[in-house]
């Protein structure tokens, strides 16, 4: 029998992963939790953080109880202070860490017309620094084991646009070009880096599934075993690359019924 926190449809496994060391940000919900657990059950050890004590506490005592060495961290990884308290804390725990996924992201819906210019800059900024804070710390700590992986958790926002999220949009396009920026840079280093890019996945909002040629949405874990696959050396020779877990959506031309 699985253990609850850690069982799960998706049940890819790669043995490489096991014992090394991950940073996980945003994992108090949604998407974040599913890739801690899926990471989870690879072996990994994790080091868990957002915003949310509470929620972010009770994910890693589930994880904990299922055997999975944790270690939440409750901070605001967009300031410079809580980025280094989150490096310094993981380091200090698990020594090297292999691992950096940046999910951690702010969504508000406004329509652009209704858009101030405060909130545009509030949300394309915070989820831009959210990426890259963690990201400088742990590039160089990489950088000494010459070995390393960093993920960035992206949209097919970055791709295709959703209406009312122009912030969030244009700031997951900025991450896309910053996956690629890193990869070039990185990459002599030892360090891969790449995103996943999800499309509707449950817990989100969403409303219609008759555009998604698989006919459902992701669950959480969908994300996370794509995680799982870029960070093992299955995947040592991708670099730079944004993969799209959306069950088709971005490969159509137009949406079901409409012909050009």
């Amino acid at each position: 029998m699985e253990t609850p926190g850690i069982s799960g449809r998706v049940s890819a496994r790669f043995p490489d992963l096991a014992e090394r060391a991950a940073i996980v940000t945003g994992a108090s919900r949604g998407i974040g939790v599913g890739i801690a657990r899926v990471l989870g059950r690879q072996g990994m050890k994790l080091v868990l953080t957002a915003r949310s004590q509470e929620a972010g506490e009770s994910v890693a005592a589930e994880l904990s109880a299922a055997g999975v060495e944790c270690l939440w961290v409750t901070a605001d990884i967009a300031s410079t202070e809580g980025a280094q308290r989150v490096f310094n804390a993981a380091v200090e725990r698990f020594g090297t860490i292999y691992l950096l996924v940046n999910n951690a992201a702010k969504r508000e819906s406004v329509p652009f017309l209704k858009l101030d210019e405060g909130p545009f800059h509030e949300t394309f900024e915070r989820n831009v620094r959210m990426v890259y804070g963690l990201s400088f710390h742990l590039a160089r700590h990489m950088t000494e084991a010459r070995s390393g992986c960093i993920i960035h958790v992206s949209s097919v926002g970055g791709l295709r646009a959703h209406r009312g999220l122009a912030g969030y949009d244009a700031s997951k396009g900025a991450i896309d070009a910053l996956t690629r920026c890193m990869a070039l840079d990185l990459g002599p280093h030892g360090i891969r880096v790449n995103a996943v890019a999800p499309g509707q996945t449950r817990g989100a909002a969403f409303h219609k599934l008759d555009g998604v040629p698989l006919g459902r949405a992701a669950t959480p874990e969908d994300i996370g075993a794509a995680v799982a696959f870029l960070a093992s050396d299955a995947a040592a020779y991708i670099t730079g690359q944004v993969l799209y877990v959306d069950g088709g959506l971005t490969a159509q031309l137009t949406p079901p019924g409409i012909f050009i």
